[in-house]
């Protein structure tokens, strides 16, 4: 039934509105059921299926060579991209892809809302939906994206939290598809490092994409979590692809199409750590005796900001193989996909 503004109670959570244009000069807004089938946000890696995933990579792909062919989409509109983590790429990338689809991106920071002055994030949620089609956020607490998405009838897009960054991997992806082509099965793709949140990234969307994924850490502390690898191989076993857990960093570069590290001290790591962490991690750093075992054809890539001398050395970051910054290009093209896609309606999740 037809009703004039969106009552904010839980009741509507969940579901999403639009105006619809009646006879008479007043609008109306009707209820939207997100039990309809569609995925109304990007909250995690295999939020998406693997349909799901095909779209977003083919329109991210045409977006890098039309940037602006869908310039009317958001015209009059604006996406609110709410950041508490520092970012580089991804808040030029969102900025600019809201700017190619015709809007206007409002860029905020926790301290410049009242939820730094403990206003709750159902009511911030709530008050965005009034003013924007979509909401980009970036911070610490995975289950502070999910509370925001609980409360929005706009769509969620997580742009990075502590346990996963779905959008690097979307740029990750169309920059493989780039270089490779869209066949998987015959590759191996390995990541060096720390077990955070971008090894949790790539095990839960490699897996959807039926991926060979190699996760290379020392044991202990900064291993990957236990429930998302069993999470990921689950998906993997679906889709025709694996997940392997691996402590020796030269046996799972070997062969690999695609060798990916990310920096050791995450941003909310503590200081306390460094040294312990650093030493750690040394035998998995990326330099050129290990980049020498991966495939003929390989490529290395880093969703950066990088630390030259640590986690990579300089000539492989710089050097031939190197595709970080096309990685970085696609921050933006992929964004720009899944702001079109999400409010368009067009993806229907795993459900």
């Amino acid at each position: 039934m037809p009703i004039s503004t969106p009552d904010n109670t839980p009741a509507y959570q969940g579901r999403t509105f639009r105006w619809q244009k009646p006879k008479g000069k007043r609008r109306t807004l009707l209820l939207m059921s997100s039990a309809s089938g569609h995925l109304k946000d990007l909250l995690a890696s295999d939020a998406p299926s693997r349909d799901d995933l095909e779209l977003l990579l083919e329109s991210a792909a045409r977006f890098a060579v039309k940037p602006l062919s869908e310039s009317a989409f958001l015209a009059g509109e604006s996406v609110v991209i709410y950041m508490n983590k520092a970012s580089t790429r991804t808040r030029l990338a969102s900025e600019t892809a809201v700017a190619h689809l015709g809007g206007t991106p409002i860029f905020v920071r926790g301290d410049e809302l009242q939820i730094g002055r403990g206003e709750t994030i159902a009511d911030t949620a709530r008050i965005i939906s009034n003013f924007a089609k979509a909401f980009i956020i970036r911070t610490y607490a995975q289950s502070d994206v999910n509370e925001f998405a609980t409360w929005a009838s706009i769509p969620v897009i997580n742009a990075l939290t502590d346990d996963d960054h779905p959008t690097q991997l979307l740029a990750d992806w169309v920059t493989i598809r780039e270089v490779f082509g869209k066949k998987v099965s015959d590759r191996k793709f390995t990541y060096l490092g720390d077990g955070n949140n971008m090894a949790n990234a790539w095990m839960l969307m490699g897996a959807r994409l039926g991926a060979h994924i190699v996760i290379a850490t020392p044991e202990g502390k900064w291993a990957p979590n236990v429930d998302v690898v069993e999470r990921a191989q689950k998906i993997a076993s679906e889709h025709g692809g694996s997940i392997e857990i691996s402590h020796n960093p030269s046996e799972a570069a070997r062969d690999a199409s695609v060798l990916y590290t990310d920096v050791w001290m995450s941003m909310g790591d503590s200081e306390s750590v460094r040294e312990e962490k650093l030493r750690d991690l040394a035998p998995f750093a990326v330099t050129q005796k290990i980049l020498d075992a991966t495939a003929a054809d390989s490529i290395f890539m880093h969703c950066l900001p990088a630390h030259r001398g640590e986690e990579v050395s300089a000539e492989v970051i710089d050097g031939a193989k190197s595709v970080v910054w096309r990685q970085a290009f696609h921050r933006r093209t992929t964004i720009q996909a899944l702001l079109f896609h999400l409010i368009n309606r067009d993806l229907r999740g795993t459900v």
